[in-house]
């Protein structure tokens, strides 16, 4: 999906009914390994908030994240699949997001570096910020 009207819009919460769309959100990263490390799901046209992300070599989808907390802020240069070129983002090194995996359990998680980067540039595709 590369419409920027349609990423524009903020994503609606998952529900259970979506786990299906969590396991293609997956394959579509792996699908596209080569140049890309996370998705949203408006990224292949549903609005629902569901990200995936190469979590240090493991894939891992999250529905319904949210950060609850963040530290150390840094500005950083990113590429998106959904857009051209390269643009600068406002991120934080440590971020603490509450999510459902995919037995729809809520769960709390830390992540810093990298996986944290690429959790922020998903969420904000959930929140209808274009990066």
């Amino acid at each position: 999906m590369k419409d920027p009207i349609f990423l524009a819009i903020p994503s609606e919460p998952a529900t259970e009914a979506d786990l299906q769309v969590g396991r293609d959100l997956l394959d579509t990263l792996a699908a596209h390994a080569e140049g890309c490390v996370g998705m949203a799901a408006n990224m292949i046209g549903i609005s629902k908030r569901i990200i995936v992300f190469d979590n240090e070599g493991t894939y891992m989808v999250m529905y319904n994240p949210e950060i609850v907390k963040q530290s150390d802020r840094y500005e950083a240069e990113e590429g998106c699949l959904s857009l051209e070129g390269r643009r600068k983002a406002i991120r934080y090194r440590s971020i603490k997001v509450k999510y459902k995996n995919e037995a729809f359990q809520t769960r709390f998680k830390t992540y810093t570096g990298w996986a944290a980067q690429i959790i922020q540039h998903e969420i904000d595709h959930c929140n209808g910020i274009l990066i």
